[in-house]
């Protein structure tokens, strides 16, 4: 074991427990109510969101797995980069509109408003369902970041007595997620982010010093990681495949239930924009870490006796703890993993709450008790919290990590289906319930025979036009399956005059003019 990187990690763990927990009295407001428990009251500004979108969207698992992606496939884990920069520009458009039809009406979850738009429960309960069953296999993924962490501290994490670490630091985090809500992530949200700029900014400039700059960095990186597989005569290739990655990625990301719920907690629609404006700032830092796959590359250490066995445990996603290893000393190595362990519990705990939050308006109250009061709703949201952490935390140990990874590709593929009811209903009523509701059916179906075809190995589906090859991202491939679905029957159920469902929202609702 590290006895000083140790150290320097339980302390900053300590550190957040506590602000966790102080949270509760932090812009204070009545938690038995669930717009306060889990949209923080729906106060937050332009610098708290930043923070806590920040910390929502760039996980753990982010800082661990793209520099893992570059180290093991080369070039394309760099399609985070411009997905990072696809992104904000579509959440600048669209979601103030989200915000501020749901402060309008009270909506705390994307199923709320689909809800009200098409007056349908089975489409609302269909995007609840989706959302929630994408974003458990997310909440494992966070303990992955967090084990290989424990793991270069020194700590054996297999057995029993190596999950107690993992069980410990999940149940603090259960403890000031229940009592806190939303406001524990937001405020050490803070403390998490100033950790990963202070680790980057220190290894972008240290580790290069050491291996003898950039220029030999990339001069010892095999030439078939350097750049995409060039299109030929029968197949795009890399190309297609590169471009689906970052444009399906950025269209699925804000529709993950943690996303809607840092984007409503925020105080008003202006606020969302200016995050927008800013959080390109992160896809810097996003790109700086994808380079720690090469350096970790160039240095070989994955060739080095003392990591063999972690390489052996944990594979490509050790590469970067062992960058920290062995280029830093032990105090900086500390604070880095506390950097990522720290990355771990705040998208772990928005994730719980976002599907709370989704079980207990629009499966709870919708179905099984339509007459909850305020402070009822709140209780079993706080219930299916704890019961969402004890599942991921279950799931992490009783099955191998790659099943989290395979069941994370089909989330990817899955939350996509969403985008036409939510996306599209804040521009249009042109699409009829039945017809989104069938065409998520045949998207959810296309998706996931994409994925089995490829044994949940890949999320790269080849489709052929004649004689050529186009890979992409098959929750691209399901998406145009499923808008074609859901446009076709729309347009079928209105030549045969079968009466569109009562929309329950107005056209002023969706003008930001509304301030919280």
């Amino acid at each position: 074991m590290n006895p000083v990187a140790t150290t320097v990690f339980v302390f900053f763990f300590a550190l957040v427990t506590v602000l966790g927990f102080v949270a509760a009295h932090w812009r204070k407001g009545d938690l038995n109510h669930l717009d306060e428990w889990g949209l923080g009251g729906r106060r937050f500004g332009t610098i708290v969101t930043w923070f806590l979108l920040g910390g929502d969207l760039y996980t753990a698992y982010t800082f661990v797995a793209v520099p893992a992606l570059v180290f093991g496939a080369g070039a394309t884990g760099f399609f985070a980069l411009p997905y990072t920069i696809l992104i904000y520009p579509f959440a600048f458009v669209v979601f103030p509109k989200l915000w501020s039809v749901a402060k309008r009406h009270g909506y705390v979850t994307a199923s709320d408003f689909v809800r009200a738009r098409y007056d349908s429960r089975a489409l609302a309960l269909a995007v609840a369902v989706t959302g929630i069953v994408a974003t458990l296999p997310y909440i494992a993924l966070q303990l992955v970041g967090l084990e290989v962490v424990i793991g270069g501290l020194g700590f054996n994490t297999t057995g029993l007595v190596g999950d107690l670490p993992l069980v410990i630091a999940f149940a603090i985090l259960a403890a000031y997620t229940y009592t806190s809500g939303l406001r524990a992530p937001a405020m050490i949200a803070v403390v998490k982010d100033l950790l990963i700029y202070i680790t980057i900014a220190v290894a972008i400039v240290v580790i290069p010093l050491q291996l003898g700059g950039f220029g030999h960095i990339f001069g010892t990186v095999p030439p078939a990681k350097l750049l995409l597989k060039a299109p030929d005569a029968t197949s795009l290739n890399g190309y297609s495949a590169y471009a689906t990655l970052a444009l399906g990625s950025a269209l699925a990301l804000f529709l993950y239930p943690h996303s809607v719920t840092a984007i409503l907690s925020s105080s008003s629609g202006n606020t969302i924009r200016r995050n927008m404006a800013l959080l390109p700032a992160y896809s810097l830092v996003l790109g700086l870490l994808a380079l720690l796959g090469y350096m970790a590359l160039a240095a070989g250490v994955k060739d080095m006796p003392e990591f063999a066995p972690y390489f052996k445990a944990y594979g490509a996603n050790f590469a970067v703890p062992a960058l920290f290893l062995h280029f830093f000393p032990p105090w900086f190595v500390g604070l880095a993993f506390a950097a990522i362990g720290i990355g771990a519990l705040v998208p772990a705990a928005i994730m719980s709450i976002a599907a709370a939050n989704l079980y207990t308006r629009n499966i709870h109250k919708e179905f099984i008790n339509p007459g909850m009061t305020h402070s009822e709703e709140t209780a079993v949201a706080k219930l299916v919290s704890l019961v969402v952490k004890l599942g991921a935390v279950a799931f992490v140990l009783g099955l191998p990590l790659t099943y989290a990874i395979q069941l994370q590709l089909l989330g990817g593929i899955w939350i996509i289906q969403t985008l036409p009811a939510v996306v599209l209903g804040l521009y249009t009523r042109l699409l009829d319930p039945r017809g989104l509701l069938l065409g998520w059916v045949a998207g959810i179906a296309a998706g996931t025979w994409m994925a089995a075809s490829l044994k949940l190995a890949s999320s790269i589906f080849p489709i052929h036009l004649g004689g050529l090859a186009v890979p992409g991202y098959a929750a691209v491939w399901a998406l145009l399956v499923n808008l074609a679905v859901s446009i076709v029957v729309s347009a079928v159920l209105r030549m045969l005059g079968m009466a569109d469902a009562a929309d329950q929202t107005r056209p002023s609702d969706y003008l930001d003019v509304v301030e919280g």
